[in-house]
């Protein structure tokens, strides 16, 4: 009989440390990591291109309102080993999206993603554009949101906005 109950806890402390591993090697398989950075944003995956840290700026003083031009930041990392370009986005929150250079300027060709290399779409780098809003965006609000990759597909999900962080330290006096 002890020897049942010494097997049974064998068995147990093996399935535990079976799934400790499994946890621990963030399941399904995905060995993508990033260095650890506390950003805003969502996470989305279409085929073996990820898609990190997906947010609308955060508004300026006010809400982002009807008409606005408004920034997407994103990070998106081709672990393909085929090369891929970001074609396109869109949201019905907006009259269309564009895919800009650091200056603003529309990149009609996309934006290349190197096989197994990291791309950061980011201010003062190519980025997209919410174009001509459709409705009052405030910090913390959704959207859903599609971006089309020319070999990996297309991927809807929700994309937020991301809340202002307002300067907590003391007014002068």
């Amino acid at each position: 009989m002890a020897a049942l109950f010494r097997l049974r806890g064998r068995c147990a402390l093996a399935a535990a440390a079976l799934a400790l591993a499994v946890t621990a090697g963030g399941c399904g398989g995905d060995d993508f990591t990033l260095p650890e950075w506390d950003a805003p944003g969502q996470n989305a995956r279409v085929g073996d291109t990820m898609i990190r840290y997906a947010h609308v700026a955060e508004p300026r003083g006010e809400p982002w309102q009807p008409g606005d031009d408004v920034p997407v930041y994103v990070w998106i990392y081709n672990k393909s080993g085929k090369a891929d370009s970001l074609v396109g986005a869109s949201t019905p929150n907006a009259a269309s999206v564009d895919i800009v250079n650091s200056d603003g300027k529309p990149l009609a060709d996309g934006v290349d993603l190197p096989a197994n290399e990291l791309v950061e779409l980011e201010p003062s780098k190519s980025h997209l554009v919410l174009r001509d809003v459709r409705e009052v965006i405030r910090g913390g609000d959704f959207m859903k949101f599609t971006m089309r990759f020319e070999k990996a597909g297309s991927i809807t999900f929700n994309i937020q906005s991301q809340i202002p962080a307002y300067d907590e330290s003391p007014s002068p006096n």
